[in-house]
C-alpha cells in the first residue's frame, strides 16, 4: 500500500510519530538518543544549549547523559519522513481547489504573491503583473516565502548561497552581498548545466565510439582466434597422421625383422635334421660287419656329404648373434632416417611464416603516398617526386609556416581516417630516422613536436642501438640489431592498431600499438645527422634517409 492510500486516520497517527515534540513539526534531520527518542537535529542541540543544569536529558522521558553524545543522523526515520512528506504533498496538491470558485473546482495555479489557489477561469481575470509569481496548486508556500519579512523569494544571494526577498537585498544581512534575481541564477546554472551536459555528451559518444571500436577488435579478434584455432588444430593433426604412419612403419619393420630369428631358427633345424640323417646312416655302416657292404655305400664317398663349418662352433655363435642384431638395429635406424626428414618437412610446411601475399590480403596500398613539403622541417631534404627524406647538413631555408616542423621530419600530404592501409619504405643503413603515424594537430615546435614524444604520434626509430617504438614521450628498446633495410607500415584505422615489419627474406614482425584513433592520421617520416664520433665517422656515413617505395593494388 503506497501512502496516498492509508486511511486518513492512519496518515494522522503516522504524521503524529513523525512530529518532533519540541517544535512540533515534521522531524528534519532527525536524531535518535539512547533512550530511543527522536528529535531534529537543530531542537535537540538548541534544548541542550539552554539547559541550565549541569549534564544532558532527554526532553521527554528526562533520561540523564553524562557527557553529550556524538548526535548522527537516523537515515532511515529521514527517509520515512521524506516519504510521507513528499506523498502528503501530492495528495494536499490532488485535492487544492479553486479559491474563489463556490463549487468545488480544481485549482490549476497557486498566485504566491496573493497565497490562493485559482482555477482556469479565475486565472485569466488574475493580476498578471511580475510580481504574481504563479506556480502549480500548493498549500505550502512558507518555502517559497521568505521567514523573516514573509515575502516572496525573488533573489539569490552568490555568496551566502541563500534565496532572499527584497527587504533582505536592500537593509538585511545580505545588504552589499552580489545578488541576482531567480531567474537570472537559474538561466546561469541552467548554462553551466548545458556546458556540464555538453561535456558529458562528448565523453559518452567516446565511450561509445570506443566501445565500437573495442567490439570490432573483438570480433576480428575472435575470427582469428578461430582461424588460428583450426590451423593449430590441421597442424596438430598432420603431425598425429605422421607420427602414426612412422610408428605403423616402425612396428611393421620390427615384427619383420623379428619374424628372421624363428625363420633362422627353422633352417637350422632342418640342418640338424639332415645332420642327424647322415649321422644315422655313417653309424649304421660303422656297426656293419661285412665290409663289402661299407665298401659299396657312395653317399657317404661324395665330397659335399660332410659340409660342416671348420672352426669354433662358439664363436660362430656368437658372429651369428651379433649378425642378427647387428642386421635389425640398422634396418630400424635406416627407416627413422628415411622418415624423420619427411615428417620434418610437413611439420615446416603447416608452420610456416606468412608471406607477403597473406600479409596484404584484403589491404588498400597506398601507391600515390607522396611527401608534404609545406611541412617538412628545414632540416631534412626532400627530393623532387616527394618520395624521399634525407638528413639535411644546412638548413634548406624553407618560410616559416604554422604547418611545418621544427623536428627534422615530415607528414604525407595525404591521410587516413578509415580502412585498412599498407605502405614500406626502404631506409639507410647508417644514421638515425623514424617512420610512424601522427595527427594534423600534433605541436610543431619544441622538444614535443618529435614524434613519439606526445600522444598525438606513433613511431619507430632506428639508432646506434637498434630498434626503439615511442609514443607519449615513453619507448620501448628491442635488443635485434636493425639490419634490414626494407619496412613495412600496416594500419588498421577501426581496430586501432599500427604494426611495424622488416620486409627482408622473410616478413618480421617488429611491433604493434594498439590506441583509438580519434583524428586522422598522416604517415610521418624523419632522419637526422648524429656526429657521434666524427674523427671515425665521414659526413656520407653519418646521413640517414628514408624513401617511399611506389607499390601497386
Amino acid at each position: 500500500m503506497i501512502w496516498s492510500e492509508l486511511p486518513v486516520m492512519a496518515t494522522s497517527d503516522l504524521k503524529d510519530e513523525l512530529t518532533c515534540s519540541i517544535c512540533a513539526d515534521l522531524y528534519k534531520d532527525p536524531v535518535t538518543l539512547i533512550c530511543g527518542h527522536s528529535f531534529c537535529h537543530e531542537c535537540i542541540t538548541t534544548a541542550w544549549d539552554t539547559q541550565e543544569v549541569r549534564g544532558y536529558s532527554c526532553p521527554e522521558c528526562r533520561h540523564r547523559i553524562r557527557n553529550k553524545p556524538n548526535l548522527r543522523k537516523n537515515l532511515r526515520l529521514c527517509n520515512i519522513v521524506e516519504c510521507f512528506r513528499l506523498a502528503h504533498s501530492k495528495q494536499a496538491a490532488a485535492e487544492i481547489l479553486c479559491t474563489y470558485c463556490e463549487d468545488p473546482v480544481p485549482a490549476a495555479k497557486t498566485c504566491l504573491h496573493c497565497e490562493v489557489s485559482l482555477c482556469d477561469k479565475h486565472l485569466r481575470k488574475h493580476n498578471g503583473t511580475v510580481e504574481h509569481v504563479l506556480l502549480d496548486p500548493t498549500t505550502s508556500l512558507g518555502n517559497r516565502k521568505c521567514s523573516t519579512h514573509r515575502q516572496v523569494l525573488e533573489y539569490f544571494c552568490c555568496e551566502d548561497a541563500a534565496y532572499i526577498c527584497v527587504y533582505c537585498r536592500l537593509d538585511g544581512e545580505h545588504l552589499g552581498h552580489q545578488v541576482k534575481s531567480l531567474n537570472e541564477a537559474s538561466e546561469k546554472k541552467k548554462g553551466k548545466l548545458r556546458d556540464i551536459l555538453q561535456k558529458l555528451s562528448t565523453e559518452k559518444e567516446q565511450v561509445e565510439k570506443r566501445v565500437r571500436s573495442l567490439q570490432v577488435i573483438s570480433r576480428e579478434t575472435q575470427e582469428k582466434l578461430d582461424t588460428l584455432k583450426k590451423q593449430a588444430t590441421d597442424v596438430f593433426v598432420n603431425i598425429r597422421s605422421k607420427l602414426e604412419t612412422l610408428e605403423e612403419e616402425l612396428m611393421s619393420e620390427i615384427s619383420r625383422q623379428t619374424q628372421k630369428i624363428p625363420q633362422e631358427i627353422q633352417v637350422l633345424e632342418r640342418k640338424k635334421e639332415e645332420l642327424c640323417r647322415k649321422m644315422g646312416h655313417i653309424e649304421e655302416l660303422c656297426d656293419m660287419m661285412d665290409p663289402v657292404i661299407v665298401l659299396q655305400d657312395q653317399d657317404s664317398d661324395r665330397a659335399d656329404y660332410c659340409d660342416a663349418e671348420e672352426g669354433d662352433n662358439a664363436g660362430t655363435e656368437r658372429r651369428d648373434v651379433k649378425v642378427v642384431e647387428s642386421l635389425q638395429l640398422n634396418n630400424l635406424i635406416m627407416a627413422l632416417k628415411r622418415y624423420i626428414p619427411k615428417l620434418a618437412a610437413a611439420v615446416q610446411s603447416c608452420l610456416r611464416a606468412p608471406d607477403a601475399s597473406d600479409l596484404l590480403l584484403g589491404i588498400n596500398m597506398a601507391s600515390e603516398m607522396i611527401l608534404d613539403v609545406n611541412t617538412a622541417s628545414n632540416y631534412v631534404y626532400v627530393s623532387r617526386d616527394l618520395k624521399t627524406v634525407l638528413s639535411s647538413t644546412k638548413i634548406e631555408g624553407r618560410p616559416e609556416t604554422p604547418e611545418r616542423f621544427y623536428y627534422p621530419q615530415v607528414l604525407s600530404s595525404s591521410s587516413f581516417s578509415s580502412g585498412r592501409h599498407y605502405w614500406d619504405m626502404e631506409v639507410s643503413e647508417t644514421g638515425w630516422w623514424i617512420v610512424g603515424v601522427a595527427y594534423p594537430s600534433i605541436e610543431k615546435t619544441g622538444h614535443q613536436s618529435g614524434i613519439g614524444n606526445n600522444n598525438k604520434s606513433w613511431g619507430l626509430w632506428k639508432s646506434k642501438n637498434g630498434y626503439a617504438v615511442r609514443h607519449d614521450n615513453t619507448a620501448i628498446q628491442f635488443p635485434q640489431p636493425s639490419t634490414c633495410q626494407r619496412l613495412g607500415i600496416l594500419l588498421d584505422y577501426e581496430a586501432g592498431r599500427l604494426s611495424f615489419y622488416e620486409l627482408c627474406d622473410s616478413i618480421k614482425h617488429i611491433h604493434t600499438f594498439t590506441a583509438v584513433f580519434t583524428e586522422p592520421l598522416y604517415a610521418v617520416f624523419g632522419t637526422f645527422v648524429v656526429l657521434e664520433e666524427p674523427r671515425k665517422q665521414t659526413l656520407e656515413s653519418q646521413i640517414a634517409w628514408v624513401r617511399i617505395r611506389c607499390q601497386q593494388n
